[in-house]
C-alpha cells in the first residue's frame, strides 16, 4: 500500500495528488520478476494509474492506461478503479538496454515509438477512450502531453524510480498536478512552472526525507520540499487523503468466461487435442488450470 497526500492551494488554483510508491513498485517487480528497466517503466505506469485512479469521481469508476511502442519492452497495461486499487503488467518483463547515463535507465527508449492510450468506464453506455502519440516514450512526458491534448486541461506529470544495487526498487513516487478550472491565474502559473522547470528528480527527493517518519509525515515533507517557494494565497494545503494498493481481481469465475469466448470450434479443439487448459492472468501471474469435464461443461453451456 502507498499513501496518496491530495492538496489544494489556497487561492483555489491548483490541486496535488503526490505519493511515494516504493512499497507499490515493488510489489510489481516481485510478481512478474521483471529486469531494472522494466520495473523503472511498470512501477511509473502503475504508480500513474493509481493516482489517476483516485482522480475518478466514484469508486466503482475504472480505468486502463495502455503504452504501446517499437521499443524492447513491447508493451505495458496498467489498469485501476477509484478506490485506487491498481494492477499492471509489461509484454516483455526481460527487457535489456544501455544505460543512457550513470545510472539512468533508458525508459523512453524501452517503449520507444507508438501510441499512449487512456480507457475510462465510467458508467457511460460506452467507455471514453482517449489516444495520443507518444511524444518520447517517458511516460510522465506522455502523460503530460494525454491530458492537454484529450481532456484539455493543464497539467504536470512527475513520476520516477529507483533501483537499488540488489535490483529491487530503492524509491518511487509520483506527482500529478493540474490546475483547476477557472482558478489559473497568472502569479501562481508563473510560480509552478519555476517549480516544475527546477524540480530534481522525484526518488533524488524522497531520498533526502528521513525514513524514520511515519508514511504521512514523509509525503507532509515531501509536498513541502517541492512547494515551498509559492507565496502564501498559493500555499498548498492537504484536504485528502488515499491510498493506492495493488489488487488483481481475476477470479476462476471470470477465466471461465475467456475461456467460453473461445468459441465451440476452438474450444471443442483444445478437448480434442489437449484435453485440459492452462490460463495464465498476465497481471498477477495466478495459474488457473481447467480439467476435461469443466471444459466439457462450459461447451456445454455455449451451445
Amino acid at each position: 500500500m502507498s499513501k496518496v497526500f491530495v492538496g489544494v492551494d489556497r487561492g483555489g488554483t491548483y490541486r496535488v495528488y503526490l505519493t511515494i510508491s516504493t512499497d507499490l513498485a515493488e510489489e510489481a517487480r516481485r510478481i512478474h520478476n521483471t529486469t531494472p528497466l522494466a520495473t523503472a517503466a511498470l512501477g511509473r505506469v502503475i504508480t500513474a494509474t493509481g493516482l489517476m485512479g483516485l482522480m475518478l469521481k466514484e469508486e466503482k469508476d475504472k480505468l486502463t492506461v495502455i503504452f504501446k511502442g517499437d521499443g524492447p519492452l513491447e508493451q505495458i497495461i496498467a489498469a485501476a478503479n477509484g478506490k485506487g486499487q491498481v494492477k499492471g503488467y509489461v509484454n516483455n518483463p526481460s527487457a535489456h538496454l544501455p544505460l543512457k547515463g550513470p545510472g539512468k535507465l533508458d525508459v523512453g527508449k524501452g517503449i520507444g515509438k507508438g501510441e499512449l492510450t487512456v480507457i475510462k468506464d465510467i458508467g457511460l453506455k460506452e467507455p471514453q477512450q482517449g489516444k495520443i502519440a507518444l511524444v518520447s516514450g517517458e511516460i510522465a512526458e506522455d502523460l503530460t502531453l494525454y491530458y492537454y491534448v484529450s481532456e484539455q486541461q493543464n497539467t504536470s506529470v512527475a513520476l520516477g524510480v529507483m533501483i537499488d544495487v540488489d535490483l529491487k526498487v530503492k524509491h518511487a513516487g509520483g506527482m500529478i498536478l493540474q490546475m483547476l478550472p477557472g482558478g489559473e491565474r497568472t502569479e501562481a502559473v508563473i510560480h509552478l512552472e519555476k517549480i516544475l522547470a527546477d524540480l530534481p528528480p522525484l526518488t533524488s527527493l524522497i531520498e533526502e526525507i528521513p525514513e524514520n517518519l511515519s508514511e504521512d509525515e514523509r509525503l507532509e515533507a515531501l509536498s513541502k520540499r517541492i512547494f515551498s517557494s509559492m507565496p502564501v494565497e498559493f500555499e498548498l494545503r492537504k484536504i485528502a487523503e488515499g491510498e493506492i494498493t495493488w489488487k488483481c481481481d481475476c477470479s476462476r469465475k471470470r477465466l471461465e468466461k475467456v475461456v467460453a469466448a473461445l468459441g465451440e470450434e476452438e474450444l471443442s479443439d483444445i478437448i480434442e487435442k489437449d484435453g485440459k487448459a492452462e490460463i495464465l492472468c498476465n497481471f498477477c501471474n495466478e495459474k488457473y488450470e481447467f480439467t476435461k469435464e469443466e471444459l466439457l461443461s462450459i461447451y456445454e453451456s455455449i451451445k
